[in-house]
């Protein structure tokens, strides 16, 4: 890929910029240690991303922390324990708990300098004003489920996206989507031509992550393991160094 031909960097937000991963699990396994469930790490996230794709489909103009309530009583039914409002409503008001990656602030204040960053997730406005203060920037602009009235992989997100970047001088030939999910995020921006990066960060549940398979292949344009490796890349593809 040119980079140059770039003026706005999409993200997903969740399991590529934050460590949704370490913030679930932080949340589930307690919950289901005291309810007797005994499954590993990748069985939970597994669970989890059937569950909470089902819920986002089902439940499309819902907040995200009614989300992941939702999501939590399919996995208490899809385990065969009773459903637990206190444990729903804790997972749901986690988000903003959730960790970020180590190298994806100082990532993205490399990026910034050159592109202007835009959130496209499947979150609601309150829970990401609580994320965005962990990763240290605030970006050009934040697309959010709650805004659309839909999740991805619903088109609807990818639109809005689009338009938004316009406001940037960006059109989609301009536009370079990042993203962990293949399921929410390269698959629908594929169908709109847009170039993509899959951030393929190391899971505790495999190749998709907590998310669930996309069930058709699809092909990113590159490929790396974290953010810091997607701003060494296009820093080295821009002459600029990796030392701002």
């Amino acid at each position: 890929m040119k980079f140059d031909d770039f003026r706005v960097l999409t993200f997903d937000c969740y399991g590529t910029l934050i460590d949704w991963e370490t913030g679930i699990l932080a949340v589930l396994r307690p919950w289901m240690e005291r309810a007797g469930i005994s499954v590993s790490d990748a069985e939970i996230l597994g669970a989890f991303g059937e569950a909470e794709s089902a819920a986002e489909h089902d439940l499309p103009t819902a907040i995200y922390p009614d989300v992941l309530r939702a999501t939590h009583s399919r996995m208490a039914k899809q385990f065969g324990v009773a459903p637990n409002e206190a444990a729903a409503d804790l997972l749901g008001k986690s988000v903003g708990e959730w960790p970020a990656f180590q190298d994806t602030s100082d990532a993205l204040k490399r990026l910034q300098r050159k592109f202007k960053l835009v959130v496209v997730s499947n979150v609601d406005r309150e829970s990401f004003a609580r994320t965005q203060k962990r990763l240290g920037i605030t970006f050009d602009a934040v697309v959010t489920a709650e805004e659309v009235g839909a999740y991805k992989p619903d088109p609807k997100m990818f639109l809005r996206a689009m338009e938004v970047a316009k406001t940037f001088g960006a059109e989609r030939e301009n536009i370079l989507h990042v993203a962990q999910s293949l399921y929410h995020d390269h698959v629908p921006a594929k169908s709109f031509g847009l170039k993509t990066v899959w951030v393929r960060r190391p899971s505790r549940a495999g190749e998709f992550g907590a998310t669930k398979d996309p069930g058709v292949v699809v092909e990113p344009d590159l490929v790396v393991r974290s953010m810091k490796e997607l701003a060494d890349v296009i820093g080295v593809e821009r002459g600029w160094g990796v030392d701002y």
